[in-house]
């Protein structure tokens, strides 16, 4: 069983927690783009009240550990380690709940390069447990705003995990899928387990658009997210999220395997 203090060390070396490649001049333009109500910011999340800049950087200082000191505008940005853990517990505690109540989860990844295992791993997990794992709107067209203009993906999913990939790309089995922070994917699968009669989600787990969007529809969800992920944390603190785990989203595949290992035994799904 991986400690604490083994976790501790792996989120340092791993740079998941401590310094992280995201830098400090990412997270004040994310902070800057939320604070102007900014799409590419919101991720699908309408904030109940105004989010000024400083105050976006004083709750992003309370739960991840980034500097609250508003001079510091350069270098790599900050998470505490210490709350990576704690929302690490919260996330399994309600991980275990879902398995004891065989809750219908939903899986989505704005990251599928790098978080498609961590999430697969879950799924397993959940789908053994008896939970009812989702895979609403398999190949549904899926038209996304991004800065090279509208481009269009197609809905996929992989080891129960949905992902966008651009139409055409094709690759059965592959970990291979777009980086997307849109909402959009996930209000195309909610619609669509709406129209078929159900089940519904009672759970969403994912980052970006994927939680935002859902806990928007007022969807239970748990999410990962980086320093310059803003939204995610709003939506924590205004009750959209449940939990928000502070880490760097885009590091090594490979360095979120403890990280797996960790959730399910403090979830008691481990096998």
């Amino acid at each position: 069983m991986l400690t604490t203090g083994a976790l501790r060390a792996h989120l340092l070396a791993a740079r998941l927690a401590g310094p992280v490649a995201t830098s400090r001049e990412a997270s004040l333009r994310s902070y800057r783009m939320f604070a102007a109500r900014d799409p590419r910011a919101t991720l699908g999340l309408v904030p109940q009240r105004g989010w000024p800049e400083p105050e976006l950087l004083r709750l992003m200082a309370r739960r991840c550990g980034v500097s609250s000191d508003p001079r510091h505008v350069a270098g790599p940005d900050v998470i505490d380690p210490q709350r990576t853990l704690e929302a690490l517990d919260a996330f399994a505690r309600r991980l275990g709940e879902a398995a004891a109540g065989r809750v219908a989860v939903l899986f989505g990844t704005g990251h599928p390069d790098r978080l498609l295992g961590f999430y697969g791993a879950l799924a397993d997990a959940l789908s053994t447990a008896g939970c009812e794992v989702l895979m609403p709107a398999q190949g549904r067209r899926v038209d996304i705003a991004t800065r090279f203009g509208v481009r269009t993906y197609r809905l996929e999913y992989v080891g129960g995990v949905a992902l966008v990939r651009e139409a055409g790309v094709r690759c059965a089995g592959s970990e291979t899928g777009a980086h997307s922070h849109s909402p959009l994917p996930v209000r195309v699968a909610l619609e669509a387990a709406a129209a078929a009669g159900g089940p519904l989600p009672g759970l969403v787990v994912g980052d970006h658009g994927w939680v935002c969007g859902a806990g928007q529809l007022g969807v239970e969800t748990l999410a990962v997210a980086d320093t310059d992920d803003p939204a995610v944390f709003v939506g924590e603190a205004e009750g959209r999220v449940s939990v928000a785990v502070p880490l760097d989203d885009a590091a090594c595949a490979a360095s979120y395997g403890p990280l797996v290992r960790y959730v399910l035994n403090r979830a008691c799904l481990a096998r």
